[in-house]
Parts: C-alpha cells; structure tokens; sequence
C-alpha cells in the first residue's frame, strides 16, 4: 500500500500579516499586533518577519519588545479580519481536496492523496497553493510535504516564510532526527525537559528509546510521541463535518486589576459561569466536571478540579462548585490576575446516570429553566437587559474590606 500525501498549511505571521495588508502604511515597518495595555493584555500577540529577525516574540511584554525593536510599531488585533482571511485561504484548500483540518485560525492539513490525478503530483499542487494565496489573499504560506500529518507539520515549519519544503520517508534519519525534539507535535516545554534529563535532545534520541522505557516513565503520551519520532502517525485528515466531539467548554479572563479575595472572585467566577453555561445549553451538554485555573501577578497558573454529582448545566451550580474550589485551595498568598473557568467532560441530552439520593432535582430543573428564560430575554434585547447581583463587581468599600478585613474606611 503507498503513503498518503498530506500537506500542512500554515499562514506566515498571520495576524501580522493580515494588518499589514490592510494597512499599507504598514509596509516595510517592524509591526507587532498587540493586546490593550489598559486592559492587562499588554503583550505582543503576533508579529512580522521584520520584528522577528530582530528578536520579537510572541507572548512577551510590549516594553520588552520594544527595547529590542525601538522602532517597533503596534497594532491592535482586529479579529473579524483574521477569521475572513483564514476562511478565504481555506476556500482556495478546499478547490483541491474536500479533506481539509483546520489546526487554529492559521494552519490545516490536506490530504491530497487522491487529488493528484487532477492537478498534478504533490509538489505542483503544493507551490499551486502557495502562489494562488500570495496572489488573491496578499498573504503568504508555507507548505509542508510528507506522508503523514506529523511530518507534514514538520516540514511546513523547517523554511519559512513563503516556502514549500518536503520530507520523504528516506529523509527519517538524515533530515528529521537530527532535529530539537521540541521540533516534534506534542513536545511543549516541559516534555522537552523531562526529555533533556534522560538524555533525549533529538528527535533521533527519542525515536531510538526504549518503546518500553517511555511507556514507563511517560505513559500513554510517551509512547504517542515515540510513534511520531518513527513516522507511526495514521491519523487521518479530518473535515471540520468529522472533527472530534467537545470534551470542554470554557470562559476566561484578564481582570482590570488584582483580585485579593474570594469574595472579590466571586462576581467574575459567575460572569463566567453564566458564559460556559449558556454555551452548554446552546449546545446540548451537560458537564459532569469543574475546573477553575487562577493565574497570580507572577504568572503562575494554578488548577482546581472536581467532580460534580450530577451532570448540570446551571450557571449557579458551576459557579458554586468553582468557588468552593477557590476557597479551599488558594490561599491568596498572591493576589490573582486572570481566572478561567471550565466545564469539563460533557454529556449529551440524552445521557444516563446513577440517581444522587441528597440532590434536589427539582431545583437543578427550575434554576435551569430560569436560566433559559434569561437566554431568551438576552437574546431578544441584549446581554445587558438582566444582570446577576451575583456577578455585580464589588463596590470600592466592599473590595477594601474583602482584602483587609480589619480595615474600616467609615470609621
């Protein structure tokens, strides 16, 4: 049986990119597409080829960028634009092959096994693409070629911007495992240290481990990762039609300012409760798990999880059971500056479950049915039209004495 033929796509500095074919002015700058710096998401979100040779990353502090491009200029990101160039590019996909996965707002695979009757062998349908998008989009791709989405990924990452590069099955040992393993899908930063500490610094290190070694000390991820070092990838291109069911539903955000309190928490865990519960409702899940994630002013991320009783989709059970997650594991030894809460491992309507005797059914179907009532008044007249006390931010009393509870400003 011969390999597929899989392609991976990848829009070069794509929001970048984007601003600055709307922008003209923008042309020949080192440009950076930034968050609100009023809103506390002042980081760089993407940048150009430009301001990437000069050392601009994504994720760091607009300051910092600016002490290595002086003459760095900022954008702010303009989303609506993004999602119709990503679906223009992906138009152009879609004339070659019908198996097209999107992988983020930027990139996605094609397998293009089956179209080269029509258009040629793999490397012509890949420069094809590459010139047509340049061509009608004003943005640039570069393509990956080989016979498998690992490598297809690979590959596409190997030469940028603008660039078409290819890896063959005889180039496993030349070309590929020589490569950082943090090259590899699926090899974040704390894997590749992990890595480094028994000795795997290449993807060659890692596909020649032991296979029971890694299943040992790594589990089932080690021994994914072991296959893809090999080339043992067989997941299929799947078309947005075939993509795997949600297993989560979540709403996060950056606050204005610190939060010292769990009483100062409160009113935003049911904002966002309120936003993962609609979702839920919207799309007929249940969740059977919550989970809160709080990131403090140094930027560390700390996660909280428990199992529900019931499978909901109550914005006041998920807020609640939340907020007891809060208060019995973070301490507030440092203050918070984001928080994200999920809804994890969902259920559709029609899912069946082991009756709690201590749980008030009739409740949980009335605050429901509320809950759906307020989506329809939402709906028809805003999202401002009706407001949960609940969620309402403290006044700036109440926050004084939520994080200084011996502090009496009236006095």
């Amino acid at each position: 049986m011969s390999d597929r033929v899989i392609l991976h796509c990848d829009l070069n500095n794509f929001f970048a990119s984007v601003e600055c074919f709307l922008n003209p002015e923008l042309k020949g700058k080192n440009v950076a597409v930034c968050g609100s710096v009023e809103e506390r998401h002042g980081i760089v979100l993407a940048k150009n080829e430009g301001a990437k040779k000069l050392g601009v990353k994504t994720g760091e502090a607009i300051w910092e960028a600016k002490i290595k491009c002086p003459d760095l200029v900022t954008v702010p990101p303009h989303y609506d634009q993004y999602v119709i160039f990503s679906k223009k590019v992906k138009a152009i996909y879609e004339e070659y092959t019908d198996m097209v996965e999107p992988f983020g707002i930027d990139e996605c695979w094609l397998d293009i096994t089956g179209s080269r009757q029509l258009f040629g062998d793999e490397m012509k349908i890949a420069e094809e693409l590459r010139t047509r998008v340049k061509k009608e989009t004003g943005l640039t791709i570069s393509v990956g070629v080989s016979f498998n989405k690992i490598f297809a990924k690979l590959a596409s990452d190997i030469k940028k911007p603008d660039a078409v590069t290819r890896l063959t099955r005889s180039d496993m040992k030349t070309k590929i495992w020589c490569l950082p393993c943090n090259d590899l899908l699926g090899v974040g930063r704390s894997t590749s240290k992990a890595f480094e500490k028994i000795g795997i610094k290449t993807i060659g290190d890692l596909a020649q481990m032991p296979r029971d070694t890694m299943k040992k000390l790594f589990g089932k991820p080690g021994l994914t990762l072991y296959d893809y070092a090999n080339g043992l990838d067989f997941s299929p291109v799947l078309k947005e039609s075939e993509a795997p069911p949600v297993k989560s539903v979540s709403r996060g955000i950056t606050c204005k300012r610190d939060l010292y309190s769990a009483e100062e928490i409160s009113p935003i865990v049911f904002s966002l409760s309120e936003k993962v519960a609609h979702n839920l409702r919207k799309n007929n899940f249940f969740a059977t798990t919550v989970r809160v994630a709080l990131k403090d002013n140094h930027l560390v991320v700390r996660e909280f999880q428990q199992k529900l009783r019931t499978p909901v989709r109550a914005a006041d059970v998920l807020a609640k059971n939340a907020m007891e997650l809060i208060r019995k594991n973070y301490f507030f030894n440092l203050p918070v500056r984001a928080v994200t809460v999920f809804a994890g491992n969902l259920v559709e309507n029609n899912f069946s479950c082991q009756m709690c005797l201590d749980e008030d059914y009739n409740y949980l179907e009335k605050i429901e049915k509320l809950d759906t009532s307020v989506d329809l008044l939402r709906e028809r007249f805003g999202d401002k039209i009706i407001v949960r006390a609940s969620s309402m931010p403290l006044t700036e009393s109440e926050r004084i004495r939520s994080a200084f509870p011996s502090f009496h400003p009236e006095l």
